[in-house]
């Protein structure tokens, strides 16, 4: 995979002299997860001469990214399906390197009010509440430490509404409903985003980009050097890690103990805050704060399949499509049947993408109490029939406003329809990344005491929740993550000369 390249972070100078080593027997690392930290993880080690075991509840790599074909034929992820940031950015390097295509959406959206009728000046209000959102990141960052931990990014966008529209309140209540989207991109509500720590947010500078083709390949490379050098345990269960001054014992849900010399946990965060108890001896009183007090949103996914993409128009190339961004749906009232919490809908069509890639499916998010309760009823329901026609039920009275829909037409009638249900997935931490919440108080020392993991009880840290924090919650910091750990280990042994600080 070649040598390390993720941005600096900073931990504390090693409280504990190099590891001594036994020149016939390399260090034994126990890895858990075999998601990308894990798998990057395990690629520096391997590097340097390390034994590396990885431990993976599931029957595949990849953790939070994953791939299933439709019903219908086409790929999707069901995970992670966006690059967020360009500039350094080593799994766009990846996507080129494997001819994964990927596409930035139109700016151009298409906005819906609340009573279903379309807002002309939709895109001027977003750009609007867009630049109020850049303001409160930067005030964020600058202003931190003298923020209340209880005020929200919401509290924030609607104080300078007012400011702006003090005798409008129309207008303000019609602009705040655009607040609502950010929940899209944190999985969580904006009436919930700390604006204490809203500035632990920002990414990665440049676009942030869809992955048309797919994490396949992009897995399929940073797993590469795992699948081909370490020992991969698939369908295994770490329940209890025990660890002392000399050694780590992992005991698995097989009823078998395996010995190593270092443990890396890759689990998510939410895992994490349900499995305090795995740790023997009990985690630093720190690190358990730490897990306690960040944030683990939800964001699911549907995917709606159509005979064709009845919203696109056939005399034009995908490229020269009106519609080829997203679709918003603004606190819809006009769906109190289905839709009573009002609560705000998107979509983004994959029909946009090149021939190779495209296909006539739409994707929706839907994040928070929306998701928790739609995950609930797909569990539920037994048969694809029954899934097909809750998730049709809600969600045509949107799709059926796109161009060219016609009740009755075959074209118009989906085919099959797939939703995730990460909040039920014990292993993915019961939600989909970390988030920074009202009520946070120490967050950045939080990601730092995770990030610094225990190294004097062999027991470190990897994944999206300990990453730079250019990229907190990203496909990208699980990656710089996970080489971080690797190459702090490795200098630990005093296996690559000084060892590297990353």
């Amino acid at each position: 995979m070649g040598s390390l390249s993720s941005p600096s972070i900073k931990t504390n100078p090693s409280p504990f002299k190099l590891r001594e080593q036994n020149p016939s027997s390399p260090p034994k690392v126990c890895i858990v997860g075999a998601g990308l930290s894990g798998l990057r993880c395990a690629d520096i080690l391997l590097q340097h001469g390390f034994d590396v075991t990885i431990l993976e509840g599931r029957d595949r790599i990849g953790g939070r990214v994953h791939q299933i074909n439709l019903p219908s034929g086409p790929l999707v992820d069901l995970g992670a399906n966006w690059l967020h940031g360009s500039d350094d950015q080593p799994l766009l390097d990846m996507a080129k390197s494997t001819n994964t295509e990927v596409h930035t959406w139109a700016e151009k959206g298409i906005w819906f009010g609340e009573d279903g009728k379309p807002l002309a000046d939709g895109d001027a209000m977003i750009n609007e509440v867009w630049g109020i959102i850049h303001g409160a990141l930067k005030y964020s960052e600058e202003n931190s430490e003298s923020i209340d931990p209880d005020k929200s990014l919401y509290d924030f966008i609607e104080e300078k509404l007012l400011e702006k529209y003090p005798d409008d309140a129309e207008k303000r209540r019609i602009s705040i409903q655009f607040a609502d989207i950010w929940g899209t991109f944190v999985g969580s509500s904006v009436k919930k985003q700390s604006l204490k720590f809203f500035w632990l947010e920002e990414c990665i500078d440049g676009a942030n980009i869809f992955v048309a083709g797919t994490y396949k390949h992009i897995l399929a490379q940073v797993a590469k050097p795992a699948l081909e050098n370490a020992k991969i345990k698939y369908l295994t269960k770490a329940t209890r890690v025990e660890t002392n001054p000399e050694s780590v014992t992992v005991f698995t849900d097989d009823g078998k103990s395996l010995e190593f010399d270092e443990v890396v946990m890759t689990t998510p965060l939410g895992w994490l805050k349900k499995n305090k108890q795995a740790f023997q001896p009990a985690l630093p009183a720190r690190i358990v704060s730490a897990i306690d007090s960040l944030g683990f949103g939800c964001l699911e996914k549907v995917y709606i399949t159509f005979p064709h993409a009845f919203w696109t128009n056939p005399n034009l190339s995908p490229s020269s499509q009106t519609f080829d961004g997203f679709t918003q749906w603004l606190a819809p009232t006009y769906t109190t049947t289905t839709n009573p919490h009002k609560w705000h809908q998107e979509i983004v069509p994959l029909s946009s993408f090149t021939p190779e890639n495209a296909h006539p499916t739409l994707l929706l998010y839907i994040y928070g109490e929306q998701s928790q309760l739609f995950a609930q009823t797909l569990s539920r329901l037994r048969t694809p029939a029954e899934k097909d026609a809750f998730l049709i039920s809600f969600f045509k009275p949107y799709y059926s406003l796109l161009p060219n829909y016609e009740e009755g037409n075959a074209d118009c009638t989906p085919l099959s329809c797939v939703g995730t249900t990460w909040v039920n997935d014990d292993l993915a931490g019961n939600g989909s990344y970390t988030n920074f919440q009202v009520g946070l108080r120490e967050g950045d020392e939080d990601v730092k005491v995770l990030r610094e993991g225990v190294p004097e009880r062999r027991l470190w840290f990897a994944g999206e929740h300990t990453a730079p924090f250019i990229a907190l919650g990203t496909t990208t910091g699980a990656y710089w993550s996970g080489e971080a750990v690797g190459g702090r280990m490795v200098e630990v042994y005093g296996m690559g000369g000084k060892g590297r600080k990353v």
